[in-house]
């Protein structure tokens, strides 16, 4: 049977083994640095609104100018991974953006900071759509979502390790230029990532780099146990062409790429705008500044069961009534965060307690599922198009939500003046438009991933 099958085939019929977790563990770690890199900005605005008296133009300029770089920086990481390789890229970003990081901290203004943060953008929007495609191409199909809901997971452990450093660090004197130092680690580890993961074999073949390709599917198979056939099957003797940017919008691709596209809009402008503004929010609010990192910390816990459950779901339920249900949950969940002052005064007039507890619910609730609905995006996207464009449309995608990414922060000052309410219910909108965008998505649950 093995003598038959193609060497993607070969892929789909393994068992997860040591290699997948050295894959997933390897390309995790980058993605957690990656949140972590994002969710720090959230708590050192904060602080810079003391220290450096950053007005609110200031304030939207520093939210905003990283989601800049990240649109770009995914839309060229897309494309250059479609043309060199997932690795190479992956690694490059890694690089850029921990180089980047690290030298912010020795920022003398708020220029300085702005600047680099447009080029911690570009390395961080270039790394996200790179990694999952990586991972959903090794990925067996059986259990393919639930692999990159795992990758996606780690979103979660960075965006707790932000959380605390921006508790225990960040406070402190110079203490934000110590959590930006730290941000250089993902240029140490694009060096793991460059030398210890494979490249990936529907790329290789796509290349027509065969033999290439058979070295890796071939230690993949001794690692499960596996012989290698004799006469291996190459999917293809020639290059495959290339899946253009114009196919995206063209009768194959048109109706996914508009439906994958509004999702990760909508997705992008209310969780950026919820989350990068939260901390200050609530410290503009009344609370103390380690007040608000403590609150923001409880509910980036929420985030893990979260993606838990929807890894569990994924694959039971399917990518679309999946993503769709934790977007229906994200839209309650905002709306409710906005109303809870309102809902804890009628349930207990005058109770702060009521007030606090109402706000942490509600803010819990919109981590759990929020996160949930990243989870299940990230799986959907590299399934949406064939491997010769696979990196390309994930980053198009990924650029076009970044744009929202870029809006939000800057909307938030605007909107907000009108109440949280108001502002929440924005957001509830936004998630209301990727859930119904997110129907007209392809359903791919154990489908093997198209090639061509």
């Amino acid at each position: 049977m093995s003598e038959n099958l193609t060497r993607t085939e070969r892929l789909d019929r393994l068992p997860y083994t040591r290699k997948h977790n050295k894959l997933l563990f390897g390309s995790g770690v980058g993605w957690a640095l990656d949140a972590m890199d994002v969710g720090l900005i959230s708590f050192i605005m904060a602080a810079l609104i003391q220290e450096w008296g950053l007005g609110r133009a200031e304030q939207s300029a520093l939210a905003s100018v990283g989601f800049i770089g990240m649109a770009l920086g995914a839309s060229l990481g897309g494309l250059l991974a479609d043309k060199i390789g997932r690795r190479q890229v992956f690694a490059l970003t890694l690089l850029v953006y921990g180089v980047a990081t690290g030298i912010s901290a020795l920022s003398t203004g708020l220029v300085m900071l702005i600047a680099l943060r447009f080029i911690v953008g570009l390395g961080l929007g270039g790394e996200l759509p790179v990694a999952s495609t990586l991972v959903s191409e090794f990925a067996p199909k059986r259990i393919r979502g639930r692999i990159v809901v795992a990758l996606e997971s780690f979103w979660a452990v960075g965006w707790l390790a932000a959380a605390l450093i921006g508790y225990f660090l960040v406070p402190l004197e110079n203490g934000w230029r110590w959590a930006l130092a730290l941000g250089a680690i993902p240029a140490i580890w694009s060096v793991v990532i460059r030398f210890s993961l494979p490249e990936s074999v529907r790329f290789l073949e796509s290349k027509g780099r065969h033999e290439e390709a058979e070295e890796v599917v071939a230690d993949w198979e001794r690692a499960a146990g596996i012989t290698p056939p004799a006469a291996p099957v190459d999917a293809q003797h020639t290059k495959a062409p290339k899946t253009t940017m114009r196919e995206l919008f063209g009768p194959r691709f048109r109706r996914r790429t508009i439906a994958l596209w509004l999702t990760w809009f909508g997705v992008n402008f209310a969780y950026y705008g919820a989350f990068i503004w939260i901390p200050t929010l609530l410290h503009e609010g009344g609370m103390t500044l380690v007040k608000s990192f403590e609150f923001t910390l409880l509910m980036t816990l929420a985030q893990l069961p979260g993606y838990l459950v929807a890894a569990i779901l994924i694959e039971t339920w399917g990518r679309r009534p999946t993503l769709v249900t934790f977007l229906a949950g994200s839209a309650v969940a905002a709306v409710g965060f906005g109303m809870a002052p309102q809902l804890a005064e009628a349930i207990a007039p005058g109770s702060g307690a009521w007030g606090y507890g109402m706000a942490m619910l509600f803010g819990c609730l919109l981590s759990f599922f929020n996160l949930g609905a990243w989870g299940a995006l990230y799986a959907i996207t590299p399934e949406v198009y064939p491997t010769t464009g696979r990196a390309s449309g994930a980053g198009a995608a990924t650029a076009f939500g970044r744009i929202a990414a870029m809006l939000a922060p800057i909307l938030v000052p605007l909107i907000v003046v009108a109440g949280l309410p108001v502002l929440f219910a924005i957001f509830g909108a936004m998630f209301l438009l990727a859930m119904v965008a997110a129907w007209f998505l392809p359903e791919q649950r154990g489908v093997a991933l198209e090639e061509r």
